[in-house]
């Protein structure tokens, strides 16, 4: 019996026949340009349109804009995990019940592994990027319901971060926020990190993050058991404390020689911690149309115990919201995605 060709996908477990559309545009920033890394300011843009906007549509609907976690760039949406949904096929099946919106992927990779969706001296400007050139780029090409009463973010890990701050310091463009495993309460998902961090470039790259970088760059591979946690929190130094005298270059919060507390440096950081800028942005907080939190109880960053400090802040703001602690790790929890877009789709309506 002869192989032969045939029309179409292959059919589960490889690929189902969409219902919906994902445009995978190619955008070039003006806000990047010249950022001090020399990112590239020529970014992929993901926008997801459901069955019934797949082809002209007659209705104005929600936007919520989707971002990634710390190293994450856009193009990994597009990957499967196994015998699990795709992010496309998890969206087929939300919008099959669930009135229609419109999904923007965002991407704010930089070389320095994210940006935490902030403007930064260190990494460039990421949050007006976002909120100054993406959303007016949707706003123009999709049908999009304009104001901020109609638009959502939602988030995983530092995209969990980015959802809550942008939300609450963009509060003119976004009115509803997701946040799975969102960074908050430092002292519990990056503190403990300091003293393993200072003791690895001791051990590894001779107590230095410029060995560290020339390793890394030299290296065929990315080990994140080597590589992982000095890039993250060289990282979050680019985007919470920046040194003013280097462009691109980090002000960390812990002595390299020690892993010793800098004390004007975390200061820094704890200023951009969400729980701690909960009280700063009551006004904004309270005008959101729905606030999603939630974290796996086992979450390696203690991130749970994060969600649970940021919902008691907006507790004690009488700011309404939702706080899910479920069975779960940091990782493997894209299923949680569908629920929270759902709860931010109907608020937006």
């Amino acid at each position: 019996m002869a192989l032969h060709e045939v029309d179409g996908p292959p059919g589960w477990p490889w690929g189902r026949e969409p219902s919906g559309v994902l445009d995978q545009l190619v955008v070039e920033s003006e806000l990047l340009a010249g950022n001090p890394l020399g990112d590239p300011a020529r970014r992929p843009l993901y926008v997801y349109r459901p069955p019934s906007l797949a082809t002209a549509a007659s209705e104005r609907v929600p936007a919520v804009y989707m971002l990634q976690g710390f190293s994450g760039q856009l193009d990994m949406w597009l990957g499967r995990d196994a015998f699990e949904p795709t992010i496309g096929e998890r969206l087929d099946a939300l919008f099959a019940e669930c009135p229609p919106a419109v999904i923007v992927f965002v991407d704010a990779w930089t070389s320095r592994g994210g940006s935490q969706f902030l403007n930064s001296a260190g990494l460039g400007r990421y949050m007006d990027y976002l909120c100054d050139e993406v959303v007016p780029f949707v706003d123009e090409r999709y049908p999009t319901l304009a104001g901020r009463e109609h638009r959502g973010l939602s988030g995983k890990s530092s995209g969990g971060y980015g959802a809550m701050v942008v939300s609450m310091t963009r509060p003119d463009v976004f009115g509803a926020f997701a946040s799975h495993a969102g960074d908050a309460l430092f002292e519990c998902c990056y503190a403990r990190d300091f003293a393993p961090v200072a003791r690895q470039l001791r051990d590894q790259f001779e107590g230095s993050y410029e060995v560290f970088f020339e390793r890394l760059r030299s290296s065929e591979q990315f080990d994140w058991s080597r590589f992982g946690k000095p890039l993250e929190l060289y990282g979050y130094g680019c985007a919470y404390s920046p040194d003013p005298d280097r462009p691109g270059e980090a002000m960390l919060p812990f002595e390299l020689e020690t892993g010793r507390l800098v004390p004007e440096v975390w200061e820094r950081w704890l200023a951009q911690d969400p729980v701690r800028m909960a009280s700063r942005h009551a006004e904004a907080l309270a005008s959101m149309r729905r606030i999603y939190l939630d974290a796996g109880a086992s979450d390696e960053w203690f991130l749970d115990l994060g969600a649970q400090a940021f919902s008691r802040e907006l507790t004690a703001l009488g700011v309404e919201h939702s706080l899910e602690v479920f069975d779960g790790k940091h990782g493997g929890i894209g299923y949680r995605y569908p629920g929270a877009l759902r709860e931010l789709v109907i608020a937006l309506r």
